[in-house]
């Protein structure tokens, strides 16, 4: 059997994916930062994902998942201000509308419970406190005021993973005011909160958590081990975010934090970065009111998830089209007498669509691929779809195929009874307006509504002045 590789950050090269203990499998993802809707962008970091945990699982992994929630920090402070609401109600206010989109999008929460909340850091300030004191005894943070901050020229192999020279980033990184620190580079573990600001009590004052130490300290202790099997998360968080996780985990435990690191591409809208002063800030909430969850699941599918993807309604009318091949696909499956062609299943075509599954796992295994995977399922589609009758006879085991390799994808295909209803009246209708043109001699017109039409899995033929129309 053929081994699963991972791209690993950490040491820029595919490797073998070898859990530490086992069968059993750590991962940890950071999570969304609860002072507005999520954005299609987090749509896409989510479902990455969520598919490479339902494809461990798939292999036969127990995959121990736990994404956190950051529920305090400077964002959501400033967001409470602007708003002039309290900042407790905007974290549940975004919280619950967090957990409607990953309901939306068929993703399921990261928690090891299935019933229980993701981690939140409000919730874990305790357990916070503590690893911040055990840092401080080790002598990796020092208090500064009501401060505390992590000395990073003290951890060895700082830089690691972002490969930055210590001297340059301390050149691009300034102190900012009311700021202590011994180096421009040391980070804050516990911050002092100013007069009105969320605060909690601790050995230095009252404050609040910095933005690092949550997923350390959360990530440790609900999958209760030093050192992670797969830390995961968007190529943004490399620096300074990840590389700061890595030296206070890596102090106060004195073990390596994550043997495996996953960062995914990230999104632009029309090839520009989505940004609300560019008005293409898109919500999952609005997308979701235009476009269906197999829609989108499928664009970011047609990318592989280190790899940035480009969101616009042109690409999604592309992706509709392949979905429309599957609807076809599956009403032509589904009204196949299943009795009489497992009777006439023969080992020949079996064997065609077992090695075109065992391709998609191929592709899966080598670091996750999805496009390659993706055109697998087309490829047993296309086979089943000849006009052979051995293709014919294996529609009932194809599909049986797509809809099981579908699953790791949480592809639903529910679009499929709404297209196979309206299938005959939509292509009727094409066909009307192509022989219009024809009529009016527009043959390029006519000839893009028949290639549109095929790429749908529908092949028109003209005869004796009629047309007609069969699916592929």
């Amino acid at each position: 059997m053929k081994k699963m590789k991972i791209y690993n950050t950490l040491t820029r090269s595919k490797e073998e994916f070898i859990p530490l203990n086992g069968n059993e499998v750590n991962m940890y993802t950071c999570g969304v930062t609860v002072y507005d809707s999520c954005h299609i962008g987090h749509a896409r970091s989510l479902y990455v994902f969520d598919i490479i945990r339902r494809y461990l699982e798939y292999k036969g992994y127990k995959v121990n998942f736990v994404r956190n929630i950051t529920d305090i920090d400077d964002k959501i402070i400033s967001r409470s201000v602007e708003l002039g609401v309290n900042w407790r109600s905007l974290v549940e206010k975004y919280i619950a509308s967090y957990n409607q989109d990953l309901a939306s999008m068929g993703i399921r929460r990261g928690m090891l419970d299935a019933d229980s909340e993701e981690p939140r850091a409000t919730k874990n300030i305790p357990d916070i406190v503590e690893y911040i004191k055990t840092l401080i005894a080790k002598g990796y943070a020092y208090q500064s005021g009501g401060d505390v901050y992590f000395e990073v020229k003290k951890a060895e192999g700082y830089g690691k993973l972002s490969r930055q020279n210590t001297q340059n980033m301390r050149d691009g990184v300034r102190i900012e005011p009311g700021e202590k620190k011994r180096d421009s580079l040391d980070f804050a573990l516990w911050k002092d909160s100013k007069e009105g600001e969320p605060s909690w009590p601790s050995p230095w004052g009252n404050g609040r958590p910095g933005w690092h130490i949550e997923c350390s300290v959360m990530s440790q202790k609900f999958l209760n081990t030093h050192t992670l099997d797969i830390h995961a998360g968007g190529g943004d968080l490399v620096f300074p975010h990840h590389e700061n996780e890595i030296a206070q985990s890596e102090a106060c435990t004195g073990r390596p934090f994550a043997k495996y690191w996953i960062h995914h591409g990230l999104l632009t809208i029309e090839g520009r970065k989505m940004s609300k002063s560019l008005g293409n800030f898109i919500t999952i909430q609005d997308v979701l009111r235009r476009y269906s969850p197999d829609l989108i699941r499928l664009l970011f599918l047609q990318a592989h998830y280190s790899s940035p993807v480009d969101f616009s309604d042109e690409k999604i009318r592309q992706v509709g089209a392949a979905l429309e091949r599957f609807g076809v696909f599956f009403a032509k499956a589904d009204n196949e007498p299943e009795d009489a062609v497992k009777e006439t299943l023969d080992d020949a075509v079996r064997s065609d669509i077992d090695a075109l599954k065992d391709g998609f796992i191929a592709a899966m295994d080598d670091d996750f691929n999805s496009p390659q995977a993706l055109g697998k399922l087309f490829e047993i589609m296309t086979l089943s779809n000849s006009q052979s009758v051995r293709g014919r006879r294996c529609l009932a085991y194809a599909a049986s195929a797509i809809r099981e390799l579908a699953a790791i994808f949480n592809l639903a295909f529910k679009d499929s009874p709404r297209i196979a209803a309206g299938l005959e009246a939509y292509v009727e209708a094409m066909i009307e307006r192509r022989n219009a043109c024809r009529v009016k001699g527009d043959f390029r017109t006519a000839d893009a509504i028949r290639d549109e039409l095929r790429v749908k899995g529908i092949i028109i033929e003209d005869s004796k002045g009629a047309t007609s129309w069969r699916r592929q």
